[in-house]
């Protein structure tokens, strides 16, 4: 499960979306998640479903390793499904026996249908841009589109920082988390056997060497940066400066083409679920 969390991950390539400018490609992928909650129909959700396959296709990335993704997750898409069975209007398809109240209509399969497939979009969009954009470009992305906040004083390339860096280390520290559980399996730990508590008390032998991992290598990279003489973004230049292209200006009008299908598919069909 921990090999299965895919977050924060670079995979190198030369596809369309490696080329794309990271500030088009963080923009659009906040317009993305914008639009697919505007759409509140099957219409409107298969129009973002295609921009999405189309990405994801462009990217040069296996789809294998964007619905590996998906595997963390898988609990909270099939609760969230789950859940919305029991809200919705229309025709009964099921009542439970000893509770009238709970009951299934044909409503609340497509409003499960729905949340669950929005979910599913979500994050395999989103994963994209982690995937076809290193720690670094996402940094100078960040701070040049946060750059008008700093007329309010607000730090914006520690801001941006300390967001890639947060980022960075997720896949290090799942790596070493599966390191310690593999280690303490080795000692004869039982971390799958047990009810619930007891599976709770097996995970303190993983915590606490992670916390302290953690710790150390916060402290070091601290004094790594302190020893390169970093004082914060302040007359810092950059080695490679952004330049917007005709593949960024393609990439928004094509993006900017479907989110407007996206609107008039909510304006001309009815809401698909209730």
């Amino acid at each position: 499960m921990i090999r299965d969390i895919t977050l924060g991950q670079y995979i190198p390539g030369k596809s369309v979306i490696h080329r794309l400018d990271p500030r088009v490609k963080i923009a659009l992928t906040f317009a993305f998640i914008v639009f697919l909650f505007i759409a509140s129909n099957f219409q409107g959700l298969l129009l973002m479903a295609a921009l999405m396959f189309a990405v994801l296709i462009g990217s040069g990335v296996p789809l294998g390793q964007y619905f590996k993704s998906l595997k963390a997750i898988l609990f909270i898409i099939l609760f969230a499904g789950v859940l919305n069975l029991f809200y919705g209007t229309g025709n009964v398809v099921w009542r439970c026996p000893f509770f009238p109240v709970m009951q299934i209509t044909d409503g609340g399969i497509f409003n499960a249908v729905f949340i669950s497939a929005r979910i599913v979009c979500l994050i395999l969009f989103s994963s994209v841009l982690t995937f076809t954009t290193t720690p670094t470009e996402l940094t100078d992305a960040l701070e040049r589109i946060m750059k008008p906040l700093e007329v309010f004083h607000v730090k914006v390339h520690e801001i941006a920082m300390m967001m890639t860096i947060a980022l960075r280390f997720v896949p290090t520290l799942l790596e070493e988390t599966d390191t310690i559980m593999s280690a303490q399996k080795a000692r004869g730990a039982d971390m799958e056997s047990g009810g619930v508590m007891q599976r709770i008390h097996s995970l303190i032998p993983i915590l606490i060497p992670l916390f302290v991992s953690s710790f150390r290598r916060a402290y070091d990279l601290a004094m790594a940066m302190e020893c390169r003489c970093y004082h914060g973004g302040e007359g810092r230049t950059k080695m490679k400066q952004p330049h917007m292209t005709r593949l960024d200006a393609g990439a928004v009008v094509c993006s900017a083409v479907f989110c407007a299908g996206v609107v008039f598919c909510r304006v001309l069909f009815p809401a698909s679920f209730h």
